[in-house]
């Protein structure tokens, strides 16, 4: 790291600093890569096309064929939040991605519908605020979800209560403490982009340089908060329906935002569909009275379903354990191994294919 800060002169150090460069990111950087390249960071992804920002300021990138040769899953490709290694041309008007800096985090998510992939939220995440309004919205079941996302990230969460001018001060006190009594060390805080209450306290948490995600279901106000943040009328916002309180889609694709006082925010698209793949630790870590009961069950290997002498199926009889709690960490550890066994399936079947490709190739090549 010494080496590579030596370097780097002090004003475009500074200037990628700004954009959310830390100490964690610069312990990765290849110094073999970067003498022949610049760094920046993938501001947002539209298909095959993509905006960074260097030192210099924005541009936009393509990426090299052998990156994308080389590519084994949707993993592998620049997503948004990434450190880029990049070579400019046209004074600016294009640059080419030449390989990605190690990611200190990445958030992903099952992709959407059967298709048995991962796909990118956002990398190099310091913080998510996982969202969820006081109406028909809250729910404890999705938040957990969320929270298992995170924890296996090894990204912070908070938890970010909107329209809280929907219910009293006591009624958002007990829909807190319903969370906090599970989660002690996750912060909670409401607001109301109506009235304006609790929004000095989000700026509070928004850190210069550092990098947040915003998260939640369609409806809760993602964008109307970014907007207040902002100051401006920047993204669209759409009405949310009354029979479910469900909104719209506004935000269309994941992209970088730059607030007034330098913290960096990650928009992201609402999610109606929230799959785990190989979240094991997550889970772990978002049920950790489970994780604890586990380590007394009779078998290592215990399912916690039906196996006698298990620990944590005696909690249960026993009022000791809640029932939803359980429901939840059964249904989230069946879908993350069932859809990790899947992948993992997809995966080899990909390579074969790839070995019959060069197979084929090369017997081509003997016949000429």
């Amino acid at each position: 790291m010494e080496k590579v800060i030596k370097e780097m002169e002090a004003d475009i150090l500074k200037e990628l600093e700004k954009l959310g460069l830390d100490s964690d990111i610069l312990d990765d950087i290849d110094d073999q890569i970067l003498a022949g390249h610049h760094l920046a960071r993938v501001l947002s992804v539209d298909r095959e096309r993509f905006t960074i920002r260097d030192h210099t300021g924005e541009m936009p990138a393509e990426i090299t064929g052998k990156l994308m040769f080389n590519a084994g899953s949707s993993l592998d490709y620049p997503a948004v939040g990434d450190w880029v290694y990049v070579q400019v041309f046209d004074e600016g008007g294009l640059a080419i991605i030449s390989d990605i800096v190690s990611r200190k985090t990445i958030l992903k998510r099952k992709s959407a519908g059967k298709s048995s992939d991962f796909q990118v939220i956002g990398t190099n995440i310091d913080t998510a605020f996982l969202m969820q309004s006081l109406d028909e919205n809250y729910n404890l079941r999705r938040l957990e979800r969320f929270l298992v996302m995170c924890f296996d990230a090894h990204i912070k969460p908070v938890v970010l209560l909107s329209k809280s001018d929907l219910l009293t001060e006591e009624e958002i006190e007990e829909k807190a403490e319903a969370i906090k009594r599970i989660y002690k060390d996750v912060e909670v805080a409401a607001f109301s982009n109506l009235n304006g209450s609790g929004i000095t306290e989000i700026r509070e948490l928004l850190t210069p340089a550092r990098t947040f995600c915003l998260l939640g279901s369609s409806g809760v106000g993602k964008t109307t908060l970014l907007n207040t943040l902002l100051g401006e009328e920047a993204f669209k916002t759409a009405e949310v329906r009354e029979k479910d309180s469900r909104g719209r889609h506004t935000t269309t694709r994941r992209e970088m935002i730059f607030l007034e006082n330098g913290a960096i925010i990650i928009d992201t698209p609402g999610m109606r569909e929230l799959g785990n793949i190989g979240v094991e630790n997550g889970i772990g870590m978002a049920f950790d009275e489970i994780a604890d009961l586990s380590r007394n069950c009779r078998f290592g290997d215990c399912t916690h379903t039906t196996e006698k002498g298990c620990a944590v199926l005696e909690a249960l009889q026993n009022e000791q354990l809640d029932p939803k709690r359980y429901d939840n960490y059964i249904k989230l550890m069946k879908e993350s191994q069932f859809n990790e066994m899947t992948y993992l399936e997809k995966r080899q079947k990909d390579k074969n294919f790839g070995k019959m490709v060069k197979y084929v190739k090369k017997i081509k090549k003997k016949n000429r």
